[in-house]
C-alpha cells in the first residue's frame, strides 16, 4: 500500500512541475492508453499467475 502512495504522490509532482515549466505532461493523453497500460500490466500478473498453476 506503501509503494501506491508513493507512486500517487510522485505522479502529483511530476505532473505539477511539468505543468510550472509548461511542458507536456509525460503520460499518454487518453484513457484508452491508460487502460492500455494496464491492460500490459494485468496481461504479465495473468501469464505469472498460469505458469504457476500449471507447473
Amino acid at each position: 500500500m506503501k509503494e501506491i502512495f508513493l507512486a500517487l504522490f510522485s505522479g502529483l509532482l511530476v505532473g505539477i512541475l511539468f505543468k510550472f515549466l509548461k511542458l507536456p505532461l509525460p503520460a499518454p493523453p487518453v484513457f484508452s492508453a491508460v487502460v492500455g497500460v494496464f491492460g500490459v500490466y494485468f496481461g504479465g500478473v495473468v501469464a505469472e499467475y498460469l505458469r504457476a498453476f500449471f507447473s
